[in-house]
């Protein structure tokens, strides 16, 4: 019996009771790598398993790694309920111990789902939660929310009548993380957004706000493209228009400058007409000309 057969057992065992992803040390990895190399009949090079040591589980793989050039299935997320806000309440109560996200091991423990009117017209979508919204449970309470309630309130919005979500369910990690942030991976991204797609099919929105390039690059895929290149025009998620714009921690880092507030005012001036709202004559002066 080779070395890696007792490892491959152990890896269907976690894949038939429904898990996903597995971190490997580097022995493990070797040993899978010299099975998959054994069953090819022929010298090849090291297949490439998934960075911080992380390998997904492949029903049907004989190895049970997949390679990284072929994306993880993710299993189905099914609410529950007969209201929307019965069903967005079985999303946040399986999100809590969603094990994609989990086995990463790569994000915090406190699980951060959304907020708002499980019916609204208009949906938000953001990073990760931050400190403050990971210590409240609740997306956009820190600074960066109150700065969006500004925005909200100078569209006639209260914060109640909107939905919103983020990316990333949970917070990233940090070694030695008090106060301080990072942006997620696109693996930590992709954990989680079966639980957006299937908010997003419950509230139904007529359309929905990325807000910042890690949400655009989530939700529409586009890596590393700026914001200035995603903003300006529609987008589209499942059939629903999406409109980029720049997250509101981006105008608290740059308080002063006037034509970035006008840019962010801008898209949702632009949101508010595909919206059919009424938009006053000092509403559409905010921040021209100066």
């Amino acid at each position: 019996m080779s070395r890696a057969a007792p490892l491959i057992t152990y890896l269907k065992q976690l894949e038939r009771g429904g898990q996903t992803h597995i971190r490997l040390d580097e022995e493990a990895k070797e040993l899978l790598r010299s099975q998959l190399r054994a069953q090819r009949g022929r010298a090849s090079p090291p297949i490439p398993l998934r960075s911080r040591g992380v390998a997904s589980l492949s029903a049907g793989a004989s190895t049970g790694v997949r390679e990284e050039s072929t994306p993880p299935s993710l299993p189905t997320v099914e609410a529950g309920g007969s209201t929307s806000a019965e069903k967005l309440d079985s999303l946040r109560v399986q999100a809590e111990n969603w094990g994609p996200a989990r086995s990463l091991g790569s994000l915090r423990e406190a699980m951060v789902f959304a907020v708002g009117n499980p019916e609204a017209d208009l949906m938000l979508v953001g990073e990760a939660p931050g400190y403050e919204e990971e210590r409240r449970r609740e997306p956009f309470v820190g600074k960066a929310g109150q700065k969006l309630d500004q925005i909200l309130a100078a569209m006639g919005f209260a914060r109640e009548e909107i939905y919103i979500s983020n990316i990333c369910k949970f917070r990233p990690a940090l070694k030695n993380q008090t106060t301080n942030n990072r942006k997620p991976t696109p693996e930590e991204m992709n954990a989680c957004l079966p639980f957006v797609r299937a908010e997003i099919g419950i509230v139904q929105p007529k359309c929905i706000v990325a807000l910042g390039g890690t949400a655009a690059e989530g939700l529409l895929d586009y890596q590393n493209k700026p914001v200035g290149r995603m903003r300006g025009h529609w987008h589209e998620f499942e059939g629903i228009p999406v409109r980029v714009t720049y997250h509101p921690s981006y105008l608290l880092h740059n308080d002063s400058a006037v034509s970035e507030k006008r840019k962010v005012w801008d898209d949702m001036l632009s949101v508010l007409e595909f919206l059919e709202i009424p938009i006053s004559e000092k509403q559409r002066g905010f921040f021209a000309g100066k």
